[in-house]
Order: C-alpha cells, then structure tokens, then sequence
C-alpha cells in the first residue's frame, strides 16, 4: 500500500513536471534561436543557465501544485463558510485582510516599490538617505494594499448585489483618467504599473478563489459569470491610489 502511494505520486509530480516543461518550453526555444540565429553569439554561462532553468521548471510545478491542493481550496471553503453564516461585515473585513495581506507579502509589488523609492531619491523627489527610501518604499506598498482590500471589499459586495461588473470598471477607468490629468508625471508610471504587479503569484489564487467560492454559495449568482472580476477591480484601484499618494507627497 505504501509503494502504491509512493508510485501514484511519483506518477503525478512526473506528469506535473511535463505540463510545466510543456509550458515554459517555448520561452526556452524563442531565446535560443534568437541567440544563436540572430545575435549568432554563444549562450554565455550555459551551465549556470541550465541549472537556473531546471530550478525554474522545478520550482514552477511546486508551486502550481501548492496552488490546487492548498491556496484554492482554502479560498473557496471560507468563502463558503462565511455565506453560510450569512455575516456581510464579517466577510467584508475577511475580504478586506485578504486583498490586504496577500499584496503586501506580494513579491513583485515590493522590487517595484524599492526601485521606485530608488528612484525618487536620484530625481531629488525624496532625500537620499535610507530611512527616506524606505519610508517611501513603505508607505507606496501599503496605500497599494489599502487599495487592494477595499477593490476585494467592492467585488465581494458587487458579488453578493449582483451588480454588473462592466459599469463599476468603466467608471473606475474614467476616474484613473482623470487622476492622471491632475497626478505628478514622476508618479503616474508607477501607478500603472502597481496596477499589475498587485495581480501576481500571492494574490490572484486566494482572491480568484474567494470570488468563486463566494458566488457558488449564493443562491442565484453563476460561479462562471459573477465569481471572475475581482482581480480587474484588484489592478484598478491601486492606480488611483498611487496617483492620489503621489499629490498628497
């Protein structure tokens, strides 16, 4: 029995690994041959780059696995547990603390918010010294959060209304127009591109999974129509924010 287990497992990371070659496989083939074709130089460092693409593929099956045995279930099951109490303050203060901290501990949001930092210091826009860059850094990460959380807060509350999504993203779109005709130039960039650095590999599971589990707990509402959406407002409202930090520093 515990061989059998051992086989079955074996048998499912080896077909997960597949799946993960098949995918990263093209991005391999494309740099290759322009490497090789185009610039006709050698792959400089082939062995470390090899090693780095097998820890890649490794660590790609790792986690897309983690994300189906553990990061999705557990979305889907609390949002169905908090449906069933039927407690909308509860379950926006859990949407809340979820966008929230999964876009704090987002890995790309906080390259984006040192560079940045970074790079205000250069352009004389804060101080130079470290305790400035980080305040900075700091401060940009969580006004992207607080936008996060309360983007999760609008799409569970839309979820439960069943409002149409196309109307609340048209009119957030109009106000990131309007935002940037008034932002600092030197913040809109950073902006944009908060929007879509918040929708990456901590957050999109866990919220893709809660707006799921939330609409099939909800009588009436279509798992495929009204569970998708709360990673548009996730990527929308951190633009506003970010251009609203940049006028009030």
């Amino acid at each position: 029995m515990y061989c059998y287990g051992v086989n079955r497992l074996i048998q499912h990371f080896g077909k997960a690994l597949a799946e993960s070659i098949r995918d990263l496989l093209p991005i391999v083939v494309v740099i290759g041959c322009f490497q090789l074709l185009v610039f006709r130089q050698p792959i400089p460092d082939l062995g470390r780059l090899l090693l780095g693409t097998v820890e890649v593929v490794v660590g790609l099956t790792l986690f897309v696995q983690g994300l189906k045995m553990g990061l999705f279930p557990i979305g889907e099951s609390m949002a169905h547990d908090f449906a069933s109490k039927g407690s909308i303050l509860w379950l926006t203060l859990f949407a809340f603390a979820l966008g929230f901290g999964t876009t704090v501990a987002e890995p790309a949001l906080i390259a984006i918010a040192d560079e940045a930092a970074r790079v205000a210091a250069i352009g004389g826009m804060i101080s130079a010294d470290e305790t400035a860059i980080r305040h900075y850094a700091n401060g940009l990460r969580l006004t992207v959060a607080v936008s996060v959380g309360l983007a999760i807060v609008i799409g569970v509350i839309r979820i439960i209304k069943g409002w149409p999504i196309q109307y609340l993203i048209m009119g957030g779109y109009a106000g990131v127009v309007i935002m940037t005709a008034f932002a600092p130039a030197e913040i809109i960039g950073i902006a944009y591109d908060s929007g879509g650095v918040t929708t990456s590999t901590i957050t999109v599971p866990l919220v893709t999974a809660l707006g799921v589990g939330l609409a099939s707990s909800i009588r009436g509402r279509n798992p495929m129509t009204d569970g998708f959406g709360l990673i548009a407002f996730a990527s929308l409202t951190p633009m506003i924010f970010v251009m609203g930090y940049g006028m009030l520093l």
